[in-house]
Protein backbone atom coordinates (compact mmCIF):
# COMPACT_ATOMS: atom_id res chain seq x y z
CA UNK A 1 0.00 0.00 0.00
CA UNK A 2 1.22 3.25 -0.98
CA UNK A 3 2.42 5.64 2.14
CA UNK A 4 0.28 8.91 2.00
CA UNK A 5 3.02 12.42 2.21
CA UNK A 6 0.86 13.83 4.59
CA UNK A 7 2.84 16.76 4.91
CA UNK A 8 3.13 17.70 1.47
CA UNK A 9 -1.30 17.37 1.47
CA UNK A 10 -3.71 20.31 2.33
CA UNK A 11 -5.21 19.55 5.54
CA UNK A 12 -8.58 19.95 4.61
CA UNK A 13 -8.52 16.85 2.18
CA UNK A 14 -7.47 14.59 4.94
CA UNK A 15 -8.66 15.92 8.26
CA UNK A 16 -12.24 18.04 7.09
CA UNK A 17 -11.42 20.04 10.67
CA UNK A 18 -14.40 19.04 13.02
CA UNK A 19 -12.97 20.48 15.72
CA UNK A 20 -12.73 23.38 14.15
CA UNK A 21 -16.42 24.68 13.52
CA UNK A 22 -15.68 28.21 12.53
CA UNK A 23 -15.43 28.88 9.09
CA UNK A 24 -15.48 30.74 5.80
CA UNK A 25 -14.56 30.92 2.32
CA UNK A 26 -12.97 33.88 0.35
CA UNK A 27 -13.17 34.19 -3.51
CA UNK A 28 -11.03 36.37 -4.50
CA UNK A 29 -9.72 37.66 -7.87
CA UNK A 30 -5.71 38.32 -9.20
CA UNK A 31 -5.73 41.88 -9.84
CA UNK A 32 -1.79 42.14 -10.28
CA UNK A 33 -0.01 38.44 -10.91
CA UNK A 34 3.17 39.36 -9.96
CA UNK A 35 2.27 40.55 -6.75
CA UNK A 36 0.19 37.86 -5.85
CA UNK A 37 2.89 35.33 -6.66
CA UNK A 38 4.55 37.08 -3.82
CA UNK A 39 1.43 36.74 -1.23
CA UNK A 40 1.46 33.13 -2.22
CA UNK A 41 5.22 32.62 -1.17
CA UNK A 42 3.90 34.00 1.97
CA UNK A 43 0.99 32.32 2.26
CA UNK A 44 2.74 28.92 2.03
CA UNK A 45 4.48 28.41 5.03
CA UNK A 46 0.73 29.25 6.47
CA UNK A 47 -0.91 26.20 4.75
CA UNK A 48 -1.83 23.67 7.00
CA UNK A 49 -0.76 20.30 6.10
CA UNK A 50 -2.47 17.11 6.52
CA UNK A 51 0.09 15.76 9.02
CA UNK A 52 -0.57 18.91 11.51
CA UNK A 53 -3.52 17.32 14.30
CA UNK A 54 -3.60 19.96 16.50
CA UNK A 55 -3.72 23.81 16.35
CA UNK A 56 -6.40 26.75 16.62
CA UNK A 57 -6.73 27.47 13.14
CA UNK A 58 -6.25 26.47 9.72
CA UNK A 59 -5.61 27.83 6.06
CA UNK A 60 -5.99 25.97 2.78
CA UNK A 61 -5.97 27.51 -0.38
CA UNK A 62 -6.91 26.62 -4.27
CA UNK A 63 -6.58 28.00 -8.22
CA UNK A 64 -8.90 28.43 -11.03
CA UNK A 65 -7.59 27.39 -13.93
CA UNK A 66 -7.68 30.78 -15.23
CA UNK A 67 -5.74 31.81 -11.86
CA UNK A 68 -2.68 29.09 -12.96
CA UNK A 69 -2.99 30.94 -16.34
CA UNK A 70 -2.29 34.60 -14.73
CA UNK A 71 0.10 33.17 -12.46
CA UNK A 72 2.36 32.15 -15.06
CA UNK A 73 2.51 28.39 -16.24
CA UNK A 74 3.09 27.86 -19.16
CA UNK A 75 0.38 26.32 -22.22
CA UNK A 76 2.75 23.28 -21.89
CA UNK A 77 1.92 22.73 -18.48
CA UNK A 78 -1.80 24.13 -18.76
CA UNK A 79 -2.73 21.62 -21.13
CA UNK A 80 -2.17 18.89 -18.57
CA UNK A 81 -4.72 20.19 -16.44
CA UNK A 82 -8.13 18.34 -16.82
CA UNK A 83 -11.00 19.86 -19.70
CA UNK A 84 -13.38 20.12 -16.95
CA UNK A 85 -11.32 22.24 -14.96
CA UNK A 86 -10.65 24.46 -18.06
CA UNK A 87 -14.14 24.87 -18.90
CA UNK A 88 -15.50 25.64 -15.82
CA UNK A 89 -18.88 24.69 -14.28
CA UNK A 90 -20.66 27.57 -16.11
CA UNK A 91 -20.65 27.47 -19.83
CA UNK A 92 -23.64 26.20 -21.72
CA UNK A 93 -22.80 22.40 -21.92
CA UNK A 94 -21.85 22.23 -18.57
CA UNK A 95 -25.19 23.61 -17.60
CA UNK A 96 -26.55 20.66 -19.81
CA UNK A 97 -24.30 18.37 -18.38
CA UNK A 98 -24.98 19.59 -14.63
CA UNK A 99 -28.60 20.49 -14.92
CA UNK A 100 -28.06 23.85 -14.00
CA UNK A 101 -31.64 25.43 -14.82
CA UNK A 102 -34.48 28.05 -13.87
CA UNK A 103 -33.38 29.72 -10.72
CA UNK A 104 -30.39 27.64 -10.76
CA UNK A 105 -28.97 29.27 -14.21
CA UNK A 106 -25.36 30.49 -14.13
CA UNK A 107 -26.96 33.99 -14.80
CA UNK A 108 -28.12 34.50 -11.96
CA UNK A 109 -25.40 33.38 -10.04
CA UNK A 110 -24.04 35.72 -7.44
CA UNK A 111 -20.47 34.46 -7.71
CA UNK A 112 -18.80 32.46 -10.14
CA UNK A 113 -21.31 33.33 -12.70
CA UNK A 114 -21.48 33.71 -16.56
CA UNK A 115 -22.40 37.41 -15.65
CA UNK A 116 -20.13 37.93 -12.76
CA UNK A 117 -16.17 38.35 -12.62
CA UNK A 118 -14.43 35.18 -12.83
CA UNK A 119 -13.01 33.86 -9.83
CA UNK A 120 -9.34 33.38 -9.42
CA UNK A 121 -8.48 32.12 -5.63
CA UNK A 122 -10.29 30.44 -3.31
CA UNK A 123 -8.55 31.26 0.69
CA UNK A 124 -10.59 28.65 3.30
CA UNK A 125 -10.07 30.09 6.59
CA UNK A 126 -11.07 27.82 9.76
CA UNK A 127 -10.95 28.31 13.37
CA UNK A 128 -11.84 26.70 16.52
CA UNK A 129 -13.85 29.80 18.05
CA UNK A 130 -15.41 33.11 16.32
CA UNK A 131 -12.60 35.22 17.19
CA UNK A 132 -9.94 33.59 16.03
CA UNK A 133 -11.64 33.22 12.84
CA UNK A 134 -12.09 37.33 12.70
CA UNK A 135 -8.63 37.26 13.90
CA UNK A 136 -7.54 35.10 10.58
CA UNK A 137 -10.00 36.96 8.43
CA UNK A 138 -8.72 40.34 9.33
CA UNK A 139 -5.10 39.02 8.58
CA UNK A 140 -6.08 38.14 5.49
CA UNK A 141 -8.07 40.89 4.31
CA UNK A 142 -5.43 43.03 5.25
CA UNK A 143 -2.98 41.78 2.80
CA UNK A 144 -5.11 41.76 -0.51
CA UNK A 145 -4.68 45.45 -1.87
CA UNK A 146 -1.10 45.10 -1.12
CA UNK A 147 -0.88 41.77 -2.56
CA UNK A 148 -2.72 42.39 -5.83
CA UNK A 149 -6.10 40.30 -5.02
CA UNK A 150 -9.53 41.97 -5.03
CA UNK A 151 -12.04 40.37 -2.02
CA UNK A 152 -15.36 39.72 -4.54
CA UNK A 153 -17.09 37.55 -2.03
CA UNK A 154 -16.75 36.31 1.83
CA UNK A 155 -18.75 33.16 2.02
CA UNK A 156 -19.77 32.86 6.10
CA UNK A 157 -20.47 29.20 7.44
CA UNK A 158 -23.06 28.31 10.65
CA UNK A 159 -22.81 25.54 12.69
CA UNK A 160 -26.35 23.62 13.23
CA UNK A 161 -27.56 21.45 16.52
CA UNK A 162 -26.46 18.09 16.64
CA UNK A 163 -24.48 18.04 13.13
CA UNK A 164 -27.80 18.58 11.12
CA UNK A 165 -28.24 20.02 7.67
CA UNK A 166 -31.13 23.15 6.94
CA UNK A 167 -33.98 20.58 5.98
CA UNK A 168 -33.00 18.93 9.76
CA UNK A 169 -31.68 15.88 8.66
CA UNK A 170 -27.99 14.59 10.17
CA UNK A 171 -25.38 15.56 7.41
CA UNK A 172 -22.17 13.63 6.42
CA UNK A 173 -23.08 10.03 8.10
CA UNK A 174 -21.78 8.78 4.34
CA UNK A 175 -18.30 9.54 3.70
CA UNK A 176 -15.54 7.41 2.13
CA UNK A 177 -12.51 6.04 4.28
CA UNK A 178 -9.38 6.64 2.34
CA UNK A 179 -6.79 3.32 2.32
CA UNK A 180 -3.90 4.02 3.99
CA UNK A 181 -4.45 6.35 6.79
CA UNK A 182 -5.43 4.75 10.65
CA UNK A 183 -9.21 4.33 10.21
CA UNK A 184 -10.53 1.17 9.74
CA UNK A 185 -14.03 0.40 7.95
CA UNK A 186 -15.66 -2.10 6.02
CA UNK A 187 -13.80 -3.43 3.24
CA UNK A 188 -16.69 -1.94 0.50
CA UNK A 189 -15.70 1.60 1.91
CA UNK A 190 -12.03 1.74 1.96
CA UNK A 191 -11.23 3.94 -1.60
CA UNK A 192 -7.90 4.11 -2.37
CA UNK A 193 -6.19 7.32 -1.90
CA UNK A 194 -5.76 8.03 -5.91
CA UNK A 195 -9.22 8.67 -6.10
CA UNK A 196 -9.21 11.61 -4.23
CA UNK A 197 -5.61 12.62 -3.81
CA UNK A 198 -3.38 13.02 -7.10
CA UNK A 199 -0.14 10.67 -7.44
CA UNK A 200 -1.48 7.28 -5.55
CA UNK A 201 -3.13 4.87 -7.48
CA UNK A 202 -7.40 4.80 -8.14
CA UNK A 203 -9.75 2.34 -7.79
CA UNK A 204 -8.29 1.04 -11.38
CA UNK A 205 -5.22 0.27 -10.43
CA UNK A 206 -3.53 3.25 -12.04
CA UNK A 207 -2.75 6.60 -11.38
CA UNK A 208 -5.49 9.45 -12.48
CA UNK A 209 -4.25 11.50 -15.42
CA UNK A 210 -2.05 14.80 -13.39
CA UNK A 211 -0.81 17.97 -14.55
CA UNK A 212 2.84 17.83 -15.71
CA UNK A 213 5.78 20.72 -15.65
CA UNK A 214 9.20 20.49 -16.99
CA UNK A 215 11.20 24.03 -16.42
CA UNK A 216 14.00 24.27 -14.37
CA UNK A 217 12.06 25.57 -11.50
CA UNK A 218 10.11 22.20 -11.33
CA UNK A 219 13.12 19.95 -11.65
CA UNK A 220 14.24 21.59 -8.23
CA UNK A 221 11.12 21.53 -6.49
CA UNK A 222 8.72 19.01 -7.43
CA UNK A 223 8.90 14.78 -7.38
CA UNK A 224 9.23 13.23 -11.04
CA UNK A 225 6.45 12.05 -12.83
CA UNK A 226 6.07 8.12 -12.62
CA UNK A 227 5.01 7.49 -16.16
CA UNK A 228 6.81 10.49 -18.12
CA UNK A 229 10.49 10.83 -18.57
CA UNK A 230 11.83 14.65 -18.36
CA UNK A 231 8.57 15.77 -16.59
CA UNK A 232 7.81 16.85 -12.72
CA UNK A 233 4.56 15.86 -11.16
CA UNK A 234 3.01 19.43 -10.60
CA UNK A 235 -0.62 17.00 -9.63
CA UNK A 236 1.13 14.98 -6.81
CA UNK A 237 -0.59 15.57 -3.36
CA UNK A 238 -2.94 17.87 -5.04
CA UNK A 239 -6.74 17.21 -5.64
CA UNK A 240 -9.90 18.66 -7.63
CA UNK A 241 -12.24 20.72 -5.56
CA UNK A 242 -15.82 21.35 -6.66
CA UNK A 243 -17.79 24.36 -4.86
CA UNK A 244 -20.99 24.83 -5.54
CA UNK A 245 -23.25 27.43 -2.77
CA UNK A 246 -26.60 25.68 -2.44
CA UNK A 247 -29.42 27.77 -1.15
CA UNK A 248 -32.03 25.59 0.69
CA UNK A 249 -35.86 26.33 0.92
CA UNK A 250 -36.65 25.35 4.53
CA UNK A 251 -39.69 26.34 4.89
CA UNK A 252 -41.57 25.20 1.08
CA UNK A 253 -39.77 21.65 2.06
CA UNK A 254 -41.62 21.06 4.88
CA UNK A 255 -44.84 22.86 3.62
CA UNK A 256 -44.91 20.25 0.58
CA UNK A 257 -44.28 17.34 2.70
CA UNK A 258 -47.23 18.63 4.89
CA UNK A 259 -49.59 19.35 2.18
CA UNK A 260 -48.71 15.74 0.63
CA UNK A 261 -49.65 14.17 3.99
CA UNK A 262 -52.38 15.62 5.31
CA UNK A 263 -55.41 13.65 6.90
CA UNK A 264 -59.06 12.40 5.76
CA UNK A 265 -59.62 15.82 7.93
CA UNK A 266 -57.15 17.89 6.30
CA UNK A 267 -54.91 18.21 9.28
CA UNK A 268 -51.23 17.65 9.46
CA UNK A 269 -50.34 13.88 9.73
CA UNK A 270 -46.91 14.53 11.56
CA UNK A 271 -45.95 10.93 11.27
CA UNK A 272 -46.52 10.55 7.76
CA UNK A 273 -45.15 13.83 6.61
CA UNK A 274 -42.09 12.96 8.30
CA UNK A 275 -41.74 9.55 6.95
CA UNK A 276 -42.11 11.26 3.03
CA UNK A 277 -39.48 13.29 3.76
CA UNK A 278 -37.31 10.30 4.98
CA UNK A 279 -38.14 8.33 2.19
CA UNK A 280 -36.85 10.83 -0.31
CA UNK A 281 -33.82 11.81 1.58
CA UNK A 282 -32.93 7.67 2.46
CA UNK A 283 -32.57 8.36 6.06
CA UNK A 284 -34.57 9.54 8.87
CA UNK A 285 -34.16 12.86 10.54
CA UNK A 286 -31.69 11.60 12.97
CA UNK A 287 -29.57 9.30 10.57
CA UNK A 288 -31.42 6.24 10.28
CA UNK A 289 -31.25 4.67 7.03
CA UNK A 290 -34.74 3.65 5.65
CA UNK A 291 -33.72 0.52 4.08
CA UNK A 292 -32.76 -0.79 7.97
CA UNK A 293 -35.83 1.44 9.31
CA UNK A 294 -38.27 1.81 6.63
CA UNK A 295 -41.66 2.16 8.79
CA UNK A 296 -40.27 3.91 11.68
CA UNK A 297 -37.00 5.49 13.14
CA UNK A 298 -34.67 3.97 15.09
CA UNK A 299 -32.07 6.41 17.07
CA UNK A 300 -30.16 3.27 17.71
CA UNK A 301 -29.32 3.43 13.81
CA UNK A 302 -28.40 7.05 13.70
CA UNK A 303 -25.03 6.80 12.33
CA UNK A 304 -25.52 3.33 10.60
CA UNK A 305 -24.00 3.23 7.25
CA UNK A 306 -22.60 -0.61 6.68
CA UNK A 307 -25.90 -1.39 4.61
CA UNK A 308 -26.39 -2.60 1.47
CA UNK A 309 -29.66 -2.60 -0.88
CA UNK A 310 -29.46 -5.76 -3.08
CA UNK A 311 -30.55 -8.56 -0.38
CA UNK A 312 -33.13 -6.39 1.60
CA UNK A 313 -34.49 -3.61 -1.01
CA UNK A 314 -34.17 -5.28 -4.22
CA UNK A 315 -37.57 -3.50 -5.34
CA UNK A 316 -37.20 -0.24 -3.67
CA UNK A 317 -39.97 -1.24 -1.17
CA UNK A 318 -38.04 0.32 1.66
CA UNK A 319 -35.50 2.78 0.30
CA UNK A 320 -37.42 4.40 -3.11
CA UNK A 321 -34.95 4.24 -5.89
CA UNK A 322 -35.24 7.86 -6.36
CA UNK A 323 -34.45 8.60 -2.80
CA UNK A 324 -31.43 10.61 -2.57
CA UNK A 325 -28.82 8.93 -0.60
CA UNK A 326 -29.30 5.69 -3.19
CA UNK A 327 -28.61 8.29 -6.29
CA UNK A 328 -25.93 9.28 -4.47
CA UNK A 329 -24.13 6.10 -4.14
CA UNK A 330 -26.27 3.36 -5.28
CA UNK A 331 -23.80 0.78 -3.26
CA UNK A 332 -24.74 -2.61 -4.27
CA UNK A 333 -28.21 -1.65 -5.97
CA UNK A 334 -26.73 -1.05 -9.53
CA UNK A 335 -27.89 -3.65 -12.34
CA UNK A 336 -25.41 -6.17 -11.98
CA UNK A 337 -23.58 -8.76 -9.53
CA UNK A 338 -23.25 -7.25 -6.22
CA UNK A 339 -19.42 -7.25 -6.59
CA UNK A 340 -19.19 -5.85 -10.07
CA UNK A 341 -22.06 -3.57 -8.77
CA UNK A 342 -19.66 -2.03 -5.66
CA UNK A 343 -16.70 -1.65 -7.62
CA UNK A 344 -18.53 0.22 -10.25
CA UNK A 345 -19.82 2.84 -7.47
CA UNK A 346 -16.74 2.97 -5.63
CA UNK A 347 -15.36 4.76 -8.69
CA UNK A 348 -17.70 7.58 -8.71
CA UNK A 349 -16.88 8.39 -4.98
CA UNK A 350 -16.22 11.96 -3.78
CA UNK A 351 -14.66 13.21 -0.60
CA UNK A 352 -17.16 15.87 0.91
CA UNK A 353 -15.97 18.57 3.49
CA UNK A 354 -18.98 21.57 3.43
CA UNK A 355 -20.08 23.61 5.32
CA UNK A 356 -23.84 24.82 6.30
CA UNK A 357 -24.25 28.54 6.13
CA UNK A 358 -27.30 31.27 7.49
CA UNK A 359 -29.27 30.78 10.90
CA UNK A 360 -31.20 27.70 11.21
CA UNK A 361 -34.94 28.29 10.81
CA UNK A 362 -35.43 26.64 14.32
CA UNK A 363 -32.76 26.12 16.81
CA UNK A 364 -34.19 22.27 17.37
CA UNK A 365 -34.29 21.86 13.92
CA UNK A 366 -37.56 19.76 14.40
CA UNK A 367 -39.79 19.32 11.47
CA UNK A 368 -42.96 20.60 13.77
CA UNK A 369 -40.91 23.59 14.94
CA UNK A 370 -40.14 24.46 11.37
CA UNK A 371 -43.70 24.32 10.11
CA UNK A 372 -45.07 27.22 13.37
CA UNK A 373 -42.20 29.16 12.94
CA UNK A 374 -43.03 32.55 12.03
CA UNK A 375 -39.67 34.35 10.73
CA UNK A 376 -38.45 32.32 8.19
CA UNK A 377 -36.26 35.22 6.28
CA UNK A 378 -32.54 34.86 5.50
CA UNK A 379 -30.81 32.81 3.06
CA UNK A 380 -29.50 29.30 4.49
CA UNK A 381 -28.21 26.28 2.72
CA UNK A 382 -25.17 24.16 2.14
CA UNK A 383 -21.37 25.25 0.57
CA UNK A 384 -20.93 22.08 -0.94
CA UNK A 385 -17.22 21.31 -1.20
CA UNK A 386 -15.78 17.74 -2.30
CA UNK A 387 -12.73 16.42 -3.50
CA UNK A 388 -11.97 14.12 -6.25
CA UNK A 389 -9.00 13.31 -8.75
CA UNK A 390 -11.25 13.48 -11.79
CA UNK A 391 -13.74 15.99 -12.21
CA UNK A 392 -15.91 13.92 -14.87
CA UNK A 393 -15.57 10.27 -13.67
CA UNK A 394 -16.46 11.37 -9.96
CA UNK A 395 -18.42 14.89 -9.52
CA UNK A 396 -20.34 15.31 -12.65
CA UNK A 397 -20.89 11.59 -13.24
CA UNK A 398 -23.26 11.74 -10.24
CA UNK A 399 -25.16 14.69 -10.70
CA UNK A 400 -26.06 13.53 -14.30
CA UNK A 401 -25.86 10.08 -14.35
CA UNK A 402 -27.38 9.32 -11.08
CA UNK A 403 -28.90 12.59 -9.45
CA UNK A 404 -30.35 14.40 -12.37
CA UNK A 405 -31.26 11.05 -14.89
CA UNK A 406 -34.98 10.89 -15.03
CA UNK A 407 -34.09 7.50 -16.23
CA UNK A 408 -31.87 6.20 -13.00
CA UNK A 409 -32.25 2.71 -12.57
CA UNK A 410 -34.87 2.04 -14.40
CA UNK A 411 -37.19 5.20 -13.24
CA UNK A 412 -39.12 6.46 -15.68
CA UNK A 413 -39.23 10.39 -15.26
CA UNK A 414 -37.82 11.16 -11.92
CA UNK A 415 -34.38 13.54 -10.77
CA UNK A 416 -33.14 13.59 -7.25
CA UNK A 417 -36.50 14.96 -4.99
CA UNK A 418 -33.64 16.74 -2.70
CA UNK A 419 -31.18 18.27 -5.06
CA UNK A 420 -32.37 18.04 -8.69
CA UNK A 421 -33.21 20.20 -11.07
CA UNK A 422 -36.95 19.67 -12.69
CA UNK A 423 -36.08 22.54 -15.24
CA UNK A 424 -34.59 21.29 -18.10
CA UNK A 425 -34.30 22.65 -21.96
CA UNK A 426 -36.53 19.48 -23.52
CA UNK A 427 -39.84 20.22 -21.37
CA UNK A 428 -41.72 23.28 -19.74
CA UNK A 429 -41.30 21.84 -16.49
CA UNK A 430 -40.53 23.41 -13.31
CA UNK A 431 -41.09 20.38 -10.80
CA UNK A 432 -40.73 16.31 -10.71
CA UNK A 433 -42.15 13.67 -9.65
CA UNK A 434 -41.22 11.07 -7.13
CA UNK A 435 -42.50 7.59 -6.30
CA UNK A 436 -42.66 5.39 -3.67
CA UNK A 437 -43.06 1.35 -4.65
CA UNK A 438 -45.52 -1.00 -2.73
CA UNK A 439 -46.11 -4.74 -3.52
CA UNK A 440 -49.42 -3.52 -3.98
CA UNK A 441 -50.48 0.16 -5.14
CA UNK A 442 -47.06 2.44 -5.23
CA UNK A 443 -47.42 6.13 -4.30
CA UNK A 444 -46.81 8.70 -6.66
CA UNK A 445 -46.19 12.24 -5.57
CA UNK A 446 -46.65 15.49 -8.32
CA UNK A 447 -45.24 18.68 -8.37
CA UNK A 448 -41.91 18.36 -6.42
CA UNK A 449 -40.43 21.57 -6.35
CA UNK A 450 -37.13 22.43 -6.46
CA UNK A 451 -35.62 22.56 -2.89
CA UNK A 452 -32.32 23.52 -3.48
CA UNK A 453 -31.14 26.58 -5.97
CA UNK A 454 -27.28 26.98 -7.40
CA UNK A 455 -26.02 30.45 -5.88
CA UNK A 456 -22.94 30.34 -7.42
CA UNK A 457 -19.68 27.52 -7.97
CA UNK A 458 -16.35 27.11 -9.66
CA UNK A 459 -13.73 24.22 -10.00
CA UNK A 460 -10.52 24.71 -8.92
CA UNK A 461 -6.76 22.96 -8.45
CA UNK A 462 -5.73 22.69 -4.82
CA UNK A 463 -1.89 21.62 -5.17
CA UNK A 464 0.10 19.79 -3.01
CA UNK A 465 2.53 22.07 -0.69
CA UNK A 466 5.13 21.76 -2.75
CA UNK A 467 3.56 22.53 -6.01
CA UNK A 468 2.56 25.78 -4.17
CA UNK A 469 6.15 26.38 -3.71
CA UNK A 470 7.05 26.02 -7.26
CA UNK A 471 3.47 28.11 -8.08
CA UNK A 472 4.66 30.99 -5.96
CA UNK A 473 8.46 30.78 -7.58
CA UNK A 474 7.13 30.85 -11.35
Amino acid sequence: METLELKDIQGIIIRGYANMPAAEFLILKISDASLAKKWLQLMTDQITPADEKKGNSAVNIAFTYKALSALGLTAETLDTFPMELEDGMNTKHKQFFLGDYGTSDPENWEWGGSKSEAVDVLSMLYAVDIDTLRSLHQKQISQLDEYGLVELKTLDTSVLYKRKEHFGFQDGISQPTIKGLSREDVPENMITAGEFILGYKNEYNQYTPTPLAADANASKILPRATEEQGKYDLGKNGSYLVFRQLQQDVGLFWKYMEKCTLDEKGECNSREMVKLAAKMVGRWPGGAPVVVCPDEEKTDHNDDNKFDYRKVDELGLKCPFASHIRRSHPRDSLDMDRGAAIKVANKHRILRRGRSYGQPVTETMDPHDILKAKDIEGERGLHFVCFNADIGRQFEFIQNAWANNPKFNGLHDERDPITGNHSHPENNKSSGTFTIPDKNLRKRFTDVPEFVTVKGGAYFFMPGIKALKYISWL
